[in-house]
């Protein structure tokens, strides 16, 4: 699979381009403010962006989201609760092509009700529900730490330790990291009760 990540805007965003080389069919994950690099990488590369995901509706991930459809003609991808506009609507467990390359659809609720990972070729894009050595805000409207705590618990530790996280922001010690890495040294996801969770989240 072809991979490309960049820091987009004063937020730390990152913005991702995955491709397909044997068709070279492309998405952008998460276009963030200017996905400008993410187009010029594609072009450089002969990859032809045919579709959006949204990690979730966050300006910060979506600002971006319209001129690059424009642009390209890609398609919008977001879960079916996201407030963005949407020409694919996805659901925890679907399964999305590019080209021949086959994203799966995790909905991963707490940061917002939206958040969704996406799971492609040995990768996993984790948006705002888990980051390098942290996870994302549950004090945000639409925010839930129950829900982060079923989605980092009862998903995100369930998935496989091999997989390569590529988050929403560079907020950790690394750009990328592994579950099994993550599972290991990322206090978020050290084993607690709800009640235990709850109280650690509303720890300043």
């Amino acid at each position: 699979m072809f991979f490309e990540q960049h820091l987009i805007g004063a937020m730390q965003n990152f913005g991702y381009v995955i491709g397909d080389p044997k068709t070279k069919r492309a998405a952008v994950v998460d276009p963030s403010f200017d996905a400008r690099i993410l187009q010029k990488v594609a072009k450089e590369n002969g990859y032809s962006i045919e579709l959006i995901f949204n990690t979730h509706h966050h300006r910060d991930h979506v600002f971006d989201n319209e001129r690059l459809a424009d642009e390209t003609g890609a398609k919008i991808a977001a879960h079916r609760l996201s407030e963005v506009r949407k020409d694919v609507v996805l659901e925890d467990g679907s399964i999305v092509n590019v080209g021949e390359l086959k994203v799966k659809v995790v909905h991963t609720p707490g940061h917002s009700p939206d958040s969704s990972c996406y799971i492609v070729s040995g990768r996993v894009f984790t948006g705002d529900c888990l980051f390098v050595g942290d996870c994302g805000r549950v004090d945000l409207p639409g925010s839930s730490v129950e829900r982060m705590y079923d989605s980092l618990f009862n998903k995100v530790r369930k998935m496989d330790d091999d997989l390569i996280v590529c988050p929403g922001h560079h907020y950790g010690k690394a750009q990328t990291s592994t579950i099994g890495e993550e599972k290991r040294t990322n206090y978020t996801l050290q084993p607690r009760t709800l009640d235990e969770f709850i109280r650690f989240m509303k720890t300043p």
